[in-house]
């Protein structure tokens, strides 16, 4: 599965999905980009699905157009040490066949 971790994510984390190919927001020279155009890049080149722990993403877009699966972290921070528990029912997540739009992942 091809994947991409938004650039509020700690860069370990991709250290955790070793068995997918993944990227940072920075590996792919996106950082910075409005969460329109980061959507329309992932489209374009394929991605399955875009890893973030932007909650109002899911509000700001329009998934019926937007062909894409976001997982959205839920934690109470950002920090490596926090979504490193989320890890295992990401990976659960990823074995199904994803669903275009949101789908939140609560600490």
């Amino acid at each position: 599965m091809k994947l991409l971790l938004d650039e509020n994510l700690p860069k370990r984390l991709k250290n955790d999905f070793k068995e997918h190919e993944i990227y940072t927001a920075a590996d792919k020279g996106w950082r910075g980009l409005t969460n329109g155009k980061l959507i329309e890049l992932l489209i374009q080149n394929e991605f399955d699905a875009l890893l973030t722990f932007d909650k109002n993403l899911q509000y700001q877009q329009n998934f019926d157009k937007c062909k894409i699966a976001v997982i959205i972290l839920n934690a109470s921070d950002n920090s490596y040490l926090t979504l490193k528990k989320l890890v295992p029912r990401i990976k659960d997540l990823l074995l199904n066949e994803l669903k275009s739009g949101p789908t939140e992942i609560k600490e």
